[in-house]
Parts: C-alpha cells; structure tokens; sequence
C-alpha cells in the first residue's frame, strides 16, 4: 500500500494515543514506515475478539459462584490465559492444573501452591480464595 493509503480510521488505538507502526511504499518506490491510527475492519475483529474473552469471563465467574469451578479458571480467563500458558508459570503438568479447577480439589490445596497461583495472577490469596474479595 501506498504511504498516502495507510488507513487512519478512528480506533481504540486513536482514543488512547497510541500509533500502530505500518509499513508503506513511499514516492520513490521504496519502502518505509508510516503510523496509522485504526483501520475499521481490524478494529472490529479487536472489538469481537475482547467481547468474546468478556463473556468467557463472565461464564467462569458464574461458574464459580456455583460451585461448577474453582476460582483458578475465573482468574486464568481474566488473565487471558488458557491452559498451557498457565501450566507453564505455574511449573506443572497441564492434567494438574486442570485437576485444580476443580472445587474439592482446590479446597485441599496447599497454602504454599495457593501462594504460587496469587503470584502468577498478580493477586492474594485472599483474592484467590474468593472472587468477591
């Protein structure tokens, strides 16, 4: 695309002040790079694609409330995580943190492995214990 095509739709990228870097041929045939502020299409899939984690969210933290989970999955969808990702800066077997999903599990959890997932989630265990803390 040409320099002067570079899409400057309005964006959750304008609203913020932040630039996304594209590049672009110039007059001279070369290439360069230009900021662009939006393009609608791509801010539409952004815009389908955040609605989407929203309502994983939502449907894990019902999930919680009725004792269908436990709060690891709220907090690994609100960290948009999914389970490798977890697994890995937890340090553990996928089949194990997937285990601690579930509510009998999780209740049996050792301060020390409740401690590790507050730390990966940014959070305490407090927090982790309850959703609604």
């Amino acid at each position: 695309m040409k320099k002067n095509e570079v899409p400057q739709d309005e964006s959750n990228l304008a609203s913020a002040n932040f630039r996304e870097l594209c590049y672009a041929v110039d007059e001279d045939g070369t290439y360069t790079t230009e900021n662009s502020t939006g393009w609608d299409p791509k801010t539409i899939a952004l815009n389908n694609a955040i609605q989407e984690i929203n309502l994983r969210i939502a449907d894990a933290r019902k999930r919680v409330e009725l004792n269908l989970t436990s709060p690891i999955e709220y907090y690994m969808e609100k960290q948009k995580m999914d389970l490798p990702i977890l697994a890995s800066y937890m340090g553990l077997w996928k089949w194990r943190v997937k285990r601690h999903f579930k509510p009998k599990i999780f209740a049996k959890l050792s301060p020390k492995l409740r401690q590790k997932y507050a730390d990966v989630f940014d959070i305490s265990v407090a927090q982790l214990n309850d959703i609604n803390h």
